[in-house]
């Protein structure tokens, strides 16, 4: 097992560059699958989860080449299996975006029930659903989702009953190569869904309105492929700024996309934050200041994300005054607090809000990461803590942060990556 081993009392100050965004990625991976033809994938981000994510486009048959570190070459001409496995798929819920793909283009799939973060229930059923509205026969079988088609899907329109990211994208993707036209309702409406569609379209299908919550899909036969780049990473933007918000710092990103991140930046700018922004880049400046205390309440885009919601709770911890953190998305994501409360964080749930009385300073000692955003919110708790904070289990940070030790070195922070016995 890994751990972080942080030294605290650190003033985050300095430069970086915002890598590509994981969520974007890994649906654009699984649209290779449409393509007939030779697709490049740039600004991939180096992570775990499109490791694993390249490591199941591989086992189908995907030919795949990387040109540098960042920039994906493949082919799905000589794709052999239409089976996504259980050894792959349980390490990253996003697997199951090979669903849609796989069946509307090859007219079957086989993917094993997904796994990931324990977050909470995040159910498969709008993919089900959506897909047999669409004309698929659908079976659970032995831990896998079977999915048949005779023939095309067909175009209809669907009424998702709830937000959902992955199903949208799930969707769309399925209706790409449809017969005829879909339209989904109550569509998300996250920055990465539209980069999805941006990537349909240049690799030739016909994706309207994504960004709204209703998006028009006009299936063609054949998607010949082509040259795509990932948005920045909105995620990993507002991490680091808000780990400059919890150790009174000063940081500027660079490689980024402000408009994706308008709550995240509401938000740190009521802590006391001065921001400013460019076309590509954005600054934030405590001037030493502790920040101040701040409501938040998650919801979908475009409210304030559930993914910085553990990372502003931090914020919180520290901050002067109270403030309320309500989680309106996933039932457990308030996993990191226990080990929040080690470190001398006064919190109080009640059902899905966290109370947070802010305090002066947060100490080091020794915590358990729990998923991926917690993860990070304990290394922002590490570096506004007293003394050294050890962080077990760190796996999980690989998954969403690329080369979190340098980038953090680059803020001038004294991180080590230990192997525990």
């Amino acid at each position: 097992m890994e751990r972080f081993v942080i030294q605290g009392n650190t003033r985050v100050h300095g430069e970086i560059a915002i890598s590509g965004s994981k969520n974007a990625a890994l649906p654009i991976l699984a649209a290779v699958l449409l393509c007939d033809g030779a697709t490049v994938v740039d600004n991939l981000p180096q992570l775990q989860d499109v490791a694993t994510s390249l490591e199941l486009l591989g086992s189908l048959g995907v030919e795949l080449g990387m040109a540098g570190t960042r920039r994906l070459e493949a082919n799905p001409r000589q794709v052999h299996s239409l089976t996504a496995p259980y050894e792959l798929v349980r390490k990253m819920r996003a697997s199951i975006l090979v669903l849609g793909p796989m069946l509307t283009r090859f007219g079957e799939a086989n993917v094993s029930f997904p796994g990931g973060c324990a977050i909470g229930s995040r159910p498969v059923d709008i993919h089900l659903q959506g897909l047999r509205a669409l004309g698929a026969s659908i079976e659970i079988e032995d831990g896998f989702i079977r999915a048949t088609v005779d023939g095309r899907l067909h175009g209809t329109t669907i009424c998702m009953p709830m937000v959902s990211v992955g199903a949208t994208e799930n969707l769309m993707m399925a209706a790409a190569l449809a017969k005829g036209t879909t339209r989904l309702e109550n569509a998300a409406c996250e920055p990465e869904i539209s980069d999805l569609a941006n990537c349909l379209n240049a690799w030739g299908a016909r994706v309207t309105g994504a960004g709204t919550q209703t998006i028009v899909i006009e299936g063609v036969e054949r998607m010949p492929g082509g040259y795509f780049r990932v948005m920045p990473d909105r995620i990993e933007t507002g991490t680091y700024l808000a780990a400059a918000a919890a150790t009174r710092g000063s940081i500027r990103v660079t490689d980024a996309d402000p408009s994706t991140l308008e709550q995240v930046l509401q938000t740190l700018r009521a802590t006391g934050a001065y921001v400013a922004l460019g076309a590509d880049w954005i600054s934030l400046d405590m001037q030493g200041r502790r920040p101040l205390a701040v409501d938040l309440v998650t919801a979908p885009y475009p409210g304030f994300p559930t993914d910085m919601q553990a990372q502003l709770t931090v914020v919180n911890a520290v901050a002067d005054g109270v403030g309320r953190v309500t989680e309106t998305i996933f039932e457990n994501r308030f996993m990191q607090i226990q080990e929040l409360r080690r470190m001398g964080a006064d919190i109080v749930i009640d059902a899905n809000t966290a109370t947070v009385k802010g305090v002066n300073r947060l100490k080091g000692t020794r915590v358990l990461a729990s998923d991926l955003r917690a993860s990070a919110s304990l290394i922002i708790a590490a570096l506004a803590a007293d003394g050294e904070t050890c962080i077990d289990d760190i796996h999980y940070v690989d998954r969403g942060y690329e080369c979190i030790e340098a980038k953090l070195h680059q803020l001038g922070v004294q991180i080590i990556r230990m192997t525990s016995e």
